[in-house]
Protein backbone atom coordinates (compact mmCIF):
# COMPACT_ATOMS: atom_id res chain seq x y z
CA UNK A 1 0.00 0.00 0.00
CA UNK A 2 1.09 3.61 0.11
CA UNK A 3 0.29 6.94 1.82
CA UNK A 4 -0.70 10.00 -1.27
CA UNK A 5 0.86 13.44 -0.59
CA UNK A 6 -0.27 16.84 -2.33
CA UNK A 7 2.34 19.45 -1.84
CA UNK A 8 1.03 22.64 -2.62
CA UNK A 9 -0.52 20.94 -5.32
CA UNK A 10 -2.91 23.62 -7.78
CA UNK A 11 -5.25 23.06 -10.24
CA UNK A 12 -6.23 26.16 -12.84
CA UNK A 13 -8.72 26.02 -16.01
CA UNK A 14 -8.33 28.62 -18.59
CA UNK A 15 -9.75 31.67 -18.83
CA UNK A 16 -10.39 31.75 -14.27
CA UNK A 17 -9.35 34.15 -12.51
CA UNK A 18 -8.44 31.99 -9.73
CA UNK A 19 -7.29 28.47 -9.50
CA UNK A 20 -9.80 25.30 -8.91
CA UNK A 21 -7.80 23.74 -6.22
CA UNK A 22 -5.59 26.65 -4.63
CA UNK A 23 -2.19 24.97 -3.14
CA UNK A 24 -3.31 22.23 -1.71
CA UNK A 25 -1.27 20.29 1.28
CA UNK A 26 -2.39 16.93 2.44
CA UNK A 27 -1.13 13.42 3.44
CA UNK A 28 -3.20 10.64 3.45
CA UNK A 29 -1.38 7.94 5.86
CA UNK A 30 -1.52 4.29 4.34
CA UNK A 31 -4.35 2.25 5.00
CA UNK A 32 -6.56 5.34 5.49
CA UNK A 33 -9.79 6.14 4.17
CA UNK A 34 -9.84 10.12 3.77
CA UNK A 35 -13.29 11.81 2.61
CA UNK A 36 -13.32 15.26 0.68
CA UNK A 37 -16.19 16.96 1.38
CA UNK A 38 -17.40 20.83 0.60
CA UNK A 39 -20.01 21.75 -1.48
CA UNK A 40 -20.06 22.33 -5.61
CA UNK A 41 -17.72 23.79 -6.46
CA UNK A 42 -15.01 23.82 -4.05
CA UNK A 43 -12.40 21.22 -5.68
CA UNK A 44 -13.12 18.24 -3.73
CA UNK A 45 -13.67 16.30 -7.39
CA UNK A 46 -10.66 18.30 -8.94
CA UNK A 47 -8.24 17.29 -6.06
CA UNK A 48 -9.24 13.66 -6.96
CA UNK A 49 -9.18 13.87 -10.87
CA UNK A 50 -5.26 15.80 -9.87
CA UNK A 51 -4.49 12.20 -7.92
CA UNK A 52 -5.96 10.48 -10.69
CA UNK A 53 -4.08 11.77 -13.54
CA UNK A 54 -7.04 13.26 -14.87
CA UNK A 55 -6.23 17.08 -14.71
CA UNK A 56 -3.34 18.47 -15.17
CA UNK A 57 -1.65 19.56 -12.28
CA UNK A 58 -0.70 22.97 -12.48
CA UNK A 59 1.80 23.85 -9.75
CA UNK A 60 3.19 21.55 -6.67
CA UNK A 61 3.65 18.06 -6.98
CA UNK A 62 1.39 14.97 -6.08
CA UNK A 63 3.25 11.96 -4.69
CA UNK A 64 1.98 8.36 -4.33
CA UNK A 65 4.41 6.48 -1.39
CA UNK A 66 7.91 7.80 -2.13
CA UNK A 67 6.83 8.27 -6.28
CA UNK A 68 6.27 11.65 -7.70
CA UNK A 69 3.61 10.83 -10.39
CA UNK A 70 2.63 14.60 -11.05
CA UNK A 71 3.16 14.34 -14.83
CA UNK A 72 2.63 10.50 -14.94
CA UNK A 73 -0.10 9.08 -16.97
CA UNK A 74 -3.01 7.48 -15.41
CA UNK A 75 -2.20 3.87 -16.03
CA UNK A 76 1.06 4.53 -14.62
CA UNK A 77 -0.03 5.39 -11.34
CA UNK A 78 -1.21 1.95 -10.03
CA UNK A 79 -4.57 3.55 -8.87
CA UNK A 80 -8.05 2.74 -8.97
CA UNK A 81 -11.08 4.81 -9.49
CA UNK A 82 -14.81 3.92 -8.65
CA UNK A 83 -17.16 6.56 -10.64
CA UNK A 84 -20.47 7.83 -9.40
CA UNK A 85 -21.90 6.80 -12.56
CA UNK A 86 -20.69 3.20 -12.29
CA UNK A 87 -19.04 2.71 -16.46
CA UNK A 88 -19.78 -0.56 -16.50
CA UNK A 89 -19.98 -2.49 -20.07
CA UNK A 90 -23.48 -2.76 -20.75
CA UNK A 91 -22.66 -5.90 -23.21
CA UNK A 92 -20.68 -7.58 -20.72
CA UNK A 93 -21.21 -9.92 -17.94
CA UNK A 94 -20.90 -8.94 -14.08
CA UNK A 95 -17.61 -11.34 -13.92
CA UNK A 96 -16.53 -9.96 -17.61
CA UNK A 97 -17.04 -6.45 -16.75
CA UNK A 98 -14.88 -6.91 -12.85
CA UNK A 99 -12.13 -8.46 -15.29
CA UNK A 100 -12.10 -6.31 -18.12
CA UNK A 101 -8.94 -4.04 -16.69
CA UNK A 102 -6.87 -7.43 -15.81
CA UNK A 103 -7.57 -8.81 -19.19
CA UNK A 104 -6.51 -5.71 -20.95
CA UNK A 105 -3.53 -5.91 -19.09
CA UNK A 106 -2.39 -9.42 -20.36
CA UNK A 107 -3.23 -11.03 -17.04
CA UNK A 108 -3.79 -14.87 -17.69
CA UNK A 109 -7.43 -16.27 -17.74
CA UNK A 110 -6.89 -18.58 -14.93
CA UNK A 111 -5.66 -15.04 -12.59
CA UNK A 112 -8.76 -13.24 -13.70
CA UNK A 113 -10.89 -15.77 -12.97
CA UNK A 114 -9.25 -16.74 -9.35
CA UNK A 115 -9.48 -12.09 -8.37
CA UNK A 116 -12.99 -12.24 -9.55
CA UNK A 117 -14.45 -14.60 -7.52
CA UNK A 118 -12.40 -13.50 -4.56
CA UNK A 119 -13.46 -9.65 -5.25
CA UNK A 120 -17.41 -11.32 -5.73
CA UNK A 121 -17.02 -13.46 -2.21
CA UNK A 122 -16.43 -10.20 -0.60
CA UNK A 123 -18.83 -8.17 -2.14
CA UNK A 124 -22.04 -11.20 -2.47
CA UNK A 125 -22.10 -10.63 -5.91
CA UNK A 126 -21.39 -14.64 -6.88
CA UNK A 127 -24.50 -15.46 -7.81
CA UNK A 128 -24.84 -12.57 -9.85
CA UNK A 129 -21.24 -12.99 -12.03
CA UNK A 130 -23.03 -14.25 -15.51
CA UNK A 131 -25.91 -11.44 -15.51
CA UNK A 132 -25.49 -7.89 -17.22
CA UNK A 133 -25.70 -4.91 -15.52
CA UNK A 134 -29.60 -4.16 -16.82
CA UNK A 135 -30.35 -7.04 -14.99
CA UNK A 136 -28.67 -5.90 -11.38
CA UNK A 137 -29.98 -2.39 -9.18
CA UNK A 138 -28.38 0.20 -8.63
CA UNK A 139 -26.36 -0.80 -5.42
CA UNK A 140 -25.60 -3.65 -7.04
CA UNK A 141 -24.11 -1.96 -10.13
CA UNK A 142 -22.17 0.27 -7.57
CA UNK A 143 -20.63 -2.78 -5.68
CA UNK A 144 -19.64 -4.41 -9.75
CA UNK A 145 -18.13 -0.76 -10.11
CA UNK A 146 -16.05 -1.66 -6.85
CA UNK A 147 -15.50 -4.87 -7.73
CA UNK A 148 -13.61 -3.94 -11.05
CA UNK A 149 -11.52 -1.89 -8.62
CA UNK A 150 -10.49 -4.68 -6.48
CA UNK A 151 -9.51 -7.31 -8.61
CA UNK A 152 -6.52 -4.57 -9.50
CA UNK A 153 -5.26 -4.65 -6.27
CA UNK A 154 -4.29 -1.05 -6.80
CA UNK A 155 -2.25 0.87 -4.17
CA UNK A 156 -5.08 3.70 -3.70
CA UNK A 157 -8.73 3.38 -4.50
CA UNK A 158 -10.76 6.68 -5.48
CA UNK A 159 -14.09 7.12 -4.95
CA UNK A 160 -15.98 10.01 -6.90
CA UNK A 161 -19.59 10.49 -5.07
CA UNK A 162 -20.26 6.46 -5.61
CA UNK A 163 -23.68 6.61 -3.55
CA UNK A 164 -24.85 9.82 -4.95
CA UNK A 165 -27.13 7.51 -7.94
CA UNK A 166 -28.48 5.33 -4.97
CA UNK A 167 -31.99 5.87 -2.90
CA UNK A 168 -31.28 7.42 0.96
CA UNK A 169 -32.02 3.67 2.81
CA UNK A 170 -29.51 2.05 0.50
CA UNK A 171 -26.80 5.14 0.21
CA UNK A 172 -26.80 4.52 4.41
CA UNK A 173 -26.24 0.54 3.63
CA UNK A 174 -23.63 1.29 1.18
CA UNK A 175 -21.63 3.85 2.89
CA UNK A 176 -20.96 0.84 5.36
CA UNK A 177 -20.27 -1.44 3.48
CA UNK A 178 -17.53 0.66 1.91
CA UNK A 179 -16.05 1.72 4.86
CA UNK A 180 -16.28 -2.14 6.67
CA UNK A 181 -14.46 -3.26 2.92
CA UNK A 182 -12.07 -0.54 3.03
CA UNK A 183 -10.87 -1.55 7.03
CA UNK A 184 -10.87 -5.44 5.42
CA UNK A 185 -9.13 -4.58 2.66
CA UNK A 186 -6.67 -1.96 4.30
CA UNK A 187 -6.01 0.23 1.44
CA UNK A 188 -5.14 3.64 1.34
CA UNK A 189 -8.82 5.65 0.00
CA UNK A 190 -9.42 9.21 -1.15
CA UNK A 191 -13.35 9.57 -1.11
CA UNK A 192 -14.89 12.67 -2.39
CA UNK A 193 -19.25 13.54 -1.48
CA UNK A 194 -20.58 16.62 -1.12
CA UNK A 195 -22.79 15.07 2.35
CA UNK A 196 -21.50 15.46 5.07
CA UNK A 197 -23.06 12.87 7.14
CA UNK A 198 -21.47 10.57 4.99
CA UNK A 199 -18.29 12.56 5.13
CA UNK A 200 -18.52 12.05 9.17
CA UNK A 201 -19.60 8.48 9.29
CA UNK A 202 -17.39 6.79 6.72
CA UNK A 203 -14.26 8.83 7.25
CA UNK A 204 -10.99 8.24 9.18
CA UNK A 205 -10.74 11.89 8.48
CA UNK A 206 -12.22 14.59 6.71
CA UNK A 207 -11.00 17.09 4.42
CA UNK A 208 -13.01 20.05 4.17
CA UNK A 209 -12.68 22.40 1.20
CA UNK A 210 -14.34 25.72 0.01
CA UNK A 211 -13.34 27.69 -3.16
CA UNK A 212 -10.92 25.44 -3.44
CA UNK A 213 -8.94 26.11 -0.35
CA UNK A 214 -8.25 23.48 2.10
CA UNK A 215 -10.79 24.91 5.44
CA UNK A 216 -9.12 21.85 7.93
CA UNK A 217 -8.74 18.49 7.94
CA UNK A 218 -8.97 15.97 10.66
CA UNK A 219 -10.84 13.46 12.61
CA UNK A 220 -14.90 13.52 11.96
CA UNK A 221 -14.46 14.38 15.88
CA UNK A 222 -12.00 16.69 15.95
CA UNK A 223 -13.98 18.77 13.66
CA UNK A 224 -17.42 18.85 15.41
CA UNK A 225 -16.10 19.94 18.51
CA UNK A 226 -12.96 22.14 17.30
CA UNK A 227 -14.02 23.48 14.12
CA UNK A 228 -11.38 26.17 12.99
CA UNK A 229 -13.68 28.71 11.18
CA UNK A 230 -17.13 29.73 10.78
CA UNK A 231 -17.37 27.65 7.68
CA UNK A 232 -16.62 24.67 9.11
CA UNK A 233 -18.74 25.02 11.83
CA UNK A 234 -21.80 25.75 9.51
CA UNK A 235 -20.76 23.18 7.10
CA UNK A 236 -20.62 20.28 9.18
CA UNK A 237 -23.63 19.16 11.42
CA UNK A 238 -27.01 17.98 11.14
CA UNK A 239 -29.01 20.57 11.60
CA UNK A 240 -26.32 22.79 11.38
CA UNK A 241 -24.59 24.89 14.00
CA UNK A 242 -26.19 28.18 15.00
CA UNK A 243 -24.21 30.98 14.15
CA UNK A 244 -25.32 34.28 15.89
CA UNK A 245 -23.51 37.30 14.99
CA UNK A 246 -23.42 39.42 18.54
CA UNK A 247 -22.07 42.80 20.11
CA UNK A 248 -19.19 42.46 22.94
CA UNK A 249 -20.48 43.42 26.21
CA UNK A 250 -18.38 43.94 29.45
CA UNK A 251 -17.87 40.05 30.16
CA UNK A 252 -19.09 38.45 27.76
CA UNK A 253 -21.00 38.50 24.25
CA UNK A 254 -24.96 39.57 24.19
CA UNK A 255 -27.69 37.01 22.77
CA UNK A 256 -30.60 39.46 23.01
CA UNK A 257 -31.30 40.20 27.14
CA UNK A 258 -28.99 37.49 28.13
CA UNK A 259 -24.91 37.83 28.60
CA UNK A 260 -23.00 34.57 28.00
CA UNK A 261 -19.80 34.83 29.47
CA UNK A 262 -16.13 34.42 27.68
CA UNK A 263 -12.91 34.77 28.52
CA UNK A 264 -11.55 37.87 28.36
CA UNK A 265 -8.66 36.41 26.29
CA UNK A 266 -10.83 36.05 23.42
CA UNK A 267 -12.75 38.91 24.12
CA UNK A 268 -9.21 40.93 23.80
CA UNK A 269 -8.72 39.24 20.61
CA UNK A 270 -11.77 40.36 18.83
CA UNK A 271 -13.44 43.39 17.72
CA UNK A 272 -16.46 44.97 18.92
CA UNK A 273 -18.71 42.10 17.54
CA UNK A 274 -17.63 38.17 17.59
CA UNK A 275 -19.28 35.22 16.13
CA UNK A 276 -20.80 32.42 18.69
CA UNK A 277 -22.04 29.35 17.36
CA UNK A 278 -24.26 26.88 19.75
CA UNK A 279 -25.45 23.33 18.15
CA UNK A 280 -29.04 22.29 18.57
CA UNK A 281 -27.99 19.88 21.27
CA UNK A 282 -26.34 22.42 23.11
CA UNK A 283 -29.15 24.80 23.72
CA UNK A 284 -31.13 24.40 27.31
CA UNK A 285 -34.29 25.45 27.73
CA UNK A 286 -34.72 27.41 30.27
CA UNK A 287 -37.38 29.98 31.71
CA UNK A 288 -35.15 33.30 31.37
CA UNK A 289 -32.86 32.59 28.57
CA UNK A 290 -33.29 33.60 25.17
CA UNK A 291 -36.22 33.70 23.54
CA UNK A 292 -36.93 31.73 20.53
CA UNK A 293 -40.75 31.66 18.84
CA UNK A 294 -41.54 28.23 17.17
CA UNK A 295 -42.32 28.26 13.77
CA UNK A 296 -42.05 24.58 12.88
CA UNK A 297 -41.21 21.51 14.88
CA UNK A 298 -39.34 17.99 12.82
CA UNK A 299 -39.92 15.24 14.65
CA UNK A 300 -37.83 12.26 14.46
CA UNK A 301 -39.02 9.52 16.10
CA UNK A 302 -35.90 9.89 18.73
CA UNK A 303 -35.19 13.10 18.10
CA UNK A 304 -36.99 16.61 17.58
CA UNK A 305 -35.92 19.88 16.42
CA UNK A 306 -37.57 23.25 16.73
CA UNK A 307 -36.65 25.66 13.72
CA UNK A 308 -37.74 29.37 15.00
CA UNK A 309 -36.45 32.87 15.33
CA UNK A 310 -34.62 34.67 18.09
CA UNK A 311 -34.08 38.39 18.54
CA UNK A 312 -30.76 40.01 18.37
CA UNK A 313 -29.40 43.62 18.80
CA UNK A 314 -29.48 43.32 14.59
CA UNK A 315 -32.88 41.86 14.12
CA UNK A 316 -34.41 37.92 13.95
CA UNK A 317 -32.15 35.18 13.25
CA UNK A 318 -33.25 31.80 12.49
CA UNK A 319 -32.38 29.03 15.40
CA UNK A 320 -32.48 25.27 15.65
CA UNK A 321 -33.14 23.81 18.86
CA UNK A 322 -33.08 19.84 19.84
CA UNK A 323 -35.99 19.13 22.17
CA UNK A 324 -37.90 16.50 23.90
CA UNK A 325 -39.24 14.15 21.30
CA UNK A 326 -41.73 13.35 23.60
CA UNK A 327 -43.28 16.75 24.76
CA UNK A 328 -42.40 19.09 21.65
CA UNK A 329 -43.78 22.47 21.85
CA UNK A 330 -46.37 23.65 19.06
CA UNK A 331 -46.06 25.91 16.64
CA UNK A 332 -46.30 29.78 17.63
CA UNK A 333 -45.47 29.02 21.15
CA UNK A 334 -42.24 30.94 22.69
CA UNK A 335 -39.02 28.60 24.00
CA UNK A 336 -36.25 30.63 26.43
CA UNK A 337 -33.13 28.34 25.68
CA UNK A 338 -29.43 29.59 27.26
CA UNK A 339 -25.92 27.65 25.56
CA UNK A 340 -24.40 25.09 28.09
CA UNK A 341 -21.22 27.04 28.98
CA UNK A 342 -18.70 24.35 27.63
CA UNK A 343 -19.98 23.94 24.63
CA UNK A 344 -19.91 27.56 23.19
CA UNK A 345 -17.84 28.37 19.86
CA UNK A 346 -16.29 31.71 19.40
CA UNK A 347 -14.96 32.69 16.09
CA UNK A 348 -13.74 36.36 14.86
CA UNK A 349 -16.66 38.30 13.28
CA UNK A 350 -14.07 39.70 10.53
CA UNK A 351 -11.68 37.12 9.69
CA UNK A 352 -14.42 34.14 10.43
CA UNK A 353 -11.45 31.71 12.58
CA UNK A 354 -11.89 30.34 15.79
CA UNK A 355 -10.92 32.49 18.72
CA UNK A 356 -8.24 30.42 20.57
CA UNK A 357 -9.96 28.64 23.65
Amino acid sequence: MATVTYERASCSYRGTERPAVDALELTVDDGEFLVLVGPSGCGKSTSLRMLAGLEEVTDGRILIGDRDVTDAAPKDRDIAMVFQNYALYPHMTVADNMGFALKIAGVGKDEIRSRVREAATLLDLEDYLDRRPAKLSGGQRQRVAMGRAIVRRPQVFLMDEPLSNLDAKLRVQTRTQIAQLQARLGVTTVYVTHDQVEAMTMGDRVAVLKDGLLMQVGTPRELYDRPRNVFVAGFLGSPAMNLLTVPVVDGGARLGSVVHPVHRELLAAAGDEIVVGVRPEDLEITADGLPVEVDVVEELGADAYVYGRAPLDAGEVAMTVRVDARRPPRKGETLHVRPRPACVHVFDAVSGERLAD
